[in-house]
């Protein structure tokens, strides 16, 4: 009898935890109709000496100085339409979706290293015979501008970092759930396969200070974009390397181009106190702190913040 028991008890709990699966399990979402949903207007392709295949925008004043903008982790070239709308009229803007994420998708490199994040840019800025450029990085992306000012100084004019990483945590912070179970070996396995929707909701929203500018419109595209195919391995693979990632706090005197550093006030995911350290340690260095901003001023204070960046690449 007992056993009995235990066996339709042992069936129940196989039986809700294979409905859970069905229900918490997304497939990858082709890379085809993610195109057709996400990569119309001004988006091109382009595929680079390595074999990767860029998706970006060339937008705004072709004749004006070239402005580069790299977008955050698991986000995508969209996070930066505000500022091509305030600033095209001068600048000619070339936004782009780095490997693992956006249209761009999985590289056959499968390098999702930020030192592979730099040479990808460099590569799309050669083959589109751009030499000089100023540069902007929210977040990882703006760990990656860094590392391509400190890399390849000659190319960059100047640097605008938005809430950036580079710098060592001090464990200030207490991110998004998505984010920490990123983190987890384990869990980051699994959610190459179950990445449910409230999980991006519950970052998403963690981010931006003023909940009225999340959308159901904003979640989805970070939600399908991450399933997009490729985009959820390379995802995980770059968590797990992250740990491995050297800090640039001791490299920042090596900078000689102006700097512009803007932050939020109210930033989770990475302290207002790092802005002050980027100023100190970068010769030619000026911070902007807006009130009530999280982690993406340039989606939750377009104008002010293009309008800084805006003065400060006129200088």
């Amino acid at each position: 009898m007992v056993g009995k028991i235990f066996r339709g008890l042992l069936l129940l709990l196989v039986l809700a935890l294979t409905g859970a699966a069905l229900v918490l399990v997304r497939f990858d979402l082709p890379h085809g109709d993610m195109v057709a949903k996400y990569g119309q207007g001004a988006s091109q392709f382009i595929d680079l000496p390595d074999g990767a295949r860029a998706h970006y925008r060339d937008e705004g004043y072709e004749g004006g100085p070239t402005l580069v903008l790299i977008h955050g982790s698991t986000a995508s070239l969209h996070t930066w339409e505000p500022w091509v709308k305030e600033l095209g009229d001068g600048f000619r803007i070339i936004s782009v979706d780095l490997p693992g994420h956006g249209l761009t998708g999985a590289t056959p490199s499968g390098d999702y290293s930020r030192d592979a994040m730099v040479e990808f840019v460099r590569d799309l800025m050669s083959e589109l015979q751009i030499e000089r450029f100023s540069i902007a990085g929210n977040s990882m992306g703006g760990g990656v501008a860094l590392a391509l000012a400190l890399d390849y100084p000659l190319r960059v004019e100047k640097l605008v970092l938005v809430s950036s990483a580079g710098l060592s945590r001090l464990g200030e912070s207490d991110p998004p759930a998505a984010f920490r179970l990123a983190g987890t070996p384990i869990v980051r396995d699994l959610m190459a396969y179950v990445t449910p929707r409230f999980l991006i909701a519950d970052a998403v929203r963690k981010v931006i200070v003023d909940q009225n500018l999340v959308s159901d419109e904003m979640i989805d595209r970070y939600h399908e974009l991450l399933l997009h195919e490729g985009n959820r391995e390379a995802t995980m693979a770059r968590f797990a390397a992250s740990a491995n990632r050297t800090p640039l706090d001791d490299r920042l005197a090596e900078l000689e181009m102006p700097a512009l550093i803007l932050w939020g006030d109210k930033d989770p995911l990475i302290p207002v106190s790092h802005a002050p350290r980027f100023e100190a340690g970068i010769a030619d260095a000026r911070a902007i702190v807006y009130e009530n901003t999280g982690h993406i001023a340039m989606e939750e204070v377009p104008a002010r913040s293009a309008a800084d960046v805006r003065a400060f690449l006129r200088e």
